[in-house]
């Protein structure tokens, strides 16, 4: 594990961007990643910055976030190749992916398995407010906070454009407004339910509960329906520790969380919750967020986690051009 001094002399020197010649292709810039599409070559460039989202707005950064973020799914989508067709093809950089070019589905496949959130889309903030109807999804009387559902659940949202708020929705209403095809969106489902089991076992292996997560996916030039961005990582995924989970909620406590909720929960507890300027993250939020995304890298993969020190713009263009050379 990285001591908090070293993040903290890195708190300065964060990834907010890397400006690549035209010569890699069109750039388009996410919440979080920015993305260099090459459609005659059928190929995205995608690099991971620090820049931390939530409530659908960029609030800050984290210290080597975007490198975690990146080798855990180029982790991840290794480790489910055989389950999960994605659009990954390598990782030249600690930053930054290779993938085929894929036109993204416009809703997003949400999977929860426990009554848990704090943003406005969540699950237990609706219940909480009396919804009992959720995405489509009936849900019973009596749940608490942090309670497992009696099985996971699909909740979509429509893909929101940056500066603006994700929108739940059934599959019905998806399909009706035709964000959707019904054809698109049952594959979608039945692949995010199997890749979503496979997850939970693991994280189970691993001493956490992944409680939810989120899953893009979209169809390559030939047809295909693959998974897209990330999977199973502190961004799109919610993870409590296993060990202390009963204890915890029976005493009405929050489990111990090891994912962006903590950068979440701080800006409610400080009356943010999307509307308007965000309050500045101050450094000692910025120091634990940065450990616990890489606590997470090192739980999941078992391996530590080993930061490239070196300045990202020259290091990103120059892994870049030894890839595509060694593969022309």
């Amino acid at each position: 594990m990285i001591p908090n001094d070293a993040i903290r002399g890195h708190l300065d020197r964060t990834l907010f961007k890397v400006e690549l010649p035209s010569s890699f292709g069109e750039r388009y810039q996410g919440k979080v990643r920015d993305c260099y599409i090459d459609a005659a070559a059928g190929r995205r460039i995608i690099i991971a910055t620090d820049r931390i989202s939530a409530f659908d707005r960029v609030l800050g950064t984290i210290p080597f976030k975007g490198q975690v973020l990146n080798q855990l799914s180029a982790w991840w989508f290794g480790k489910t190749a055989a389950i999960a067709p994605s659009h990954f093809i390598a990782a030249p950089d600690p930053a930054v992916t290779v993938a085929h070019e894929a036109t993204p589905l416009r809703v997003e496949m949400i999977v929860r398995a426990y009554m848990t959130g704090v943003t406005t889309t969540s699950i237990w903030y609706n219940y909480e407010r009396g919804v009992r109807s959720f995405c489509g999804n009936q849900l019973p009387e009596g749940l608490t906070k942090n309670q497992a559902l009696p099985h996971p659940i699909i909740t979509p949202t429509t893909k929101a454009p940056p500066g603006e708020h994700d929108k739940n929705g059934s599959r019905e209403e998806l399909i009706s407004e035709g964000w959707v095809t019904a054809e698109d969106f049952d594959a979608a489902a039945r692949m995010a339910l199997e890749l979503f089991a496979f997850g939970q076992k693991w994280a189970a292996s691993r001493g956490l509960i992944l409680v939810d997560t989120k899953y893009e996916l979209g169809r390559t030039r030939d047809g295909r329906l693959v998974f897209i961005d990330e999977i199973h990582t502190p961004d799109s995924s919610r993870y409590w520790y296993a060990d202390d989970y009963a204890a915890l909620t029976a005493a009405g406590k929050e489990p111990r969380a090891l994912d962006k909720e903590y950068v979440r929960r701080w800006f409610v507890d400080h009356g943010y919750r999307g509307e308007g300027d965000p309050p500045v993250m101050d450094d000692g939020v910025r120091i634990e967020a940065a450990r616990r995304y890489i606590q997470a890298f090192e739980l999941l993969t078992g391996t530590p986690f080993v930061p490239d020190w070196a300045e990202p713009q020259k290091r990103v263009e120059k892994s870049l051009r030894a890839f595509f050379e060694a593969n022309r």
